[in-house]
């Protein structure tokens, strides 16, 4: 016998984490599910936005969830594994800095968009820069055990919006379940980002993802952990080589931000991007990287921008 599949559509959504929420698909164990997900804005942003756009923003219709998704069997204590299939962009996908959100939210507080043509693999930035597209997941959760409607903006120890880059096809992903039937779902999807998303958003867009979900009661788990099978650096990457510019001190977040303000800095001097540019680069493809935590009283963070970005050099 095959394998049963299922199809959630766009318009099968939640906003918010709730245990109380009526399940739109029921599954077995071993299901594969191919999801129609909306991009992060759910719609709102799209061809033709501009900055007034983003200023105009429904919050309330921010990280559509689709689903949730009720597991046959799944019971408190058990783990959902989620194998992530496939992950398909579209054509488009936008980044903006979104007033009030994101790492450096005090030095950027007029809103900014760019919408991005996503074609043969790449996502276009500029005439001189283009972003190799690398789909995942941003939200990949089930719900949480107390009462009540949770915010999607958090991650949690369900899961959630985790917005790690690593969670695209090929992985497979680990849940703690905390309510009867798991009631999974999924959204979120970016075509690229950089590990860290510092601006607060990625290559937000709408996609089509393929996932199976089984059961598991041979795990004991209390928050995700996940299984990468693809490389983690690209090799276009790793020939091209890194910039990389460091934040030093005692305070492991005021390092982040200093890594990255001198990676913006950078992009502007060398690259003649603005700011606003720069920081949104930044998101997309600049990954953040611990460097060291054992030398007290001061740790290192570095940011890598991988050089493969730039045609020509």
């Amino acid at each position: 016998m095959g394998i049963a599949s299922f199809h959630l559509l766009n318009t099968q959504v939640h906003y918010g984490w709730s245990r109380d929420h009526a399940p739109v698909l029921s599954v077995s164990s071993g299901a594969e599910v191919s999801v129609e997900t909306m991009d992060a804005s759910g719609g709102q942003l799209r061809p033709g936005s501009d900055e007034h756009s983003v200023a105009e923003i429904d919050f309330g219709l921010i990280n559509p969830v689709c689903g949730p998704v009720f597991v046959e069997g799944a019971r408190p204590g058990d783990v959902l594994q989620v194998d992530i299939l496939a992950v398909e962009p579209g054509s488009y996908g936008w980044t903006a800095l979104i007033p009030g959100f994101g790492l450096l939210a005090d030095e950027f507080p007029d809103p900014w968009l760019h919408v991005w043509e996503i074609e043969q693999g790449m996502a276009i930035f500029t005439d001189r820069i283009r972003v190799p597209v690398q789909p995942f997941c941003g939200v990949l959760g089930v719900a949480p055990a107390e009462p009540g409607l949770h915010s999607v903006i958090p991650p949690r120890r369900v899961g959630g919006n985790m917005d790690t880059r690593q969670l695209g096809a090929g992985a497979t992903l680990y849940l703690p379940v905390e309510v009867e039937g798991a009631l999974f779902g999924v959204g979120d999807t970016h075509a690229a980002q950089g590990d860290g998303e510092v601006c607060g958003t990625a290559i937000e867009g709408a996609m089509t993802v393929s996932l199976r979900l089984s059961v598991r009661r041979d795990l004991e788990i209390t928050s995700p952990e996940f299984e990468v099978t693809r490389p983690l650096e690209r090799a276009a990457a790793a020939a091209a080589g890194y910039h990389a510019t460091t934040g030093v001190g005692p305070d492991l977040m005021l390092a982040v931000r200093e890594s990255t303000e001198r990676m913006i800095a950078y992009l502007e001097r060398q690259y003649d991007l603005d700011r606003a540019q720069a920081y949104a680069l930044c998101s997309v493809a600049v990954d953040l990287r611990i460097s060291e935590v054992v030398d007290a009283p001061n740790w290192v963070v570095s940011a890598f921008l991988p050089k493969d970005l730039f045609l020509g050099g």
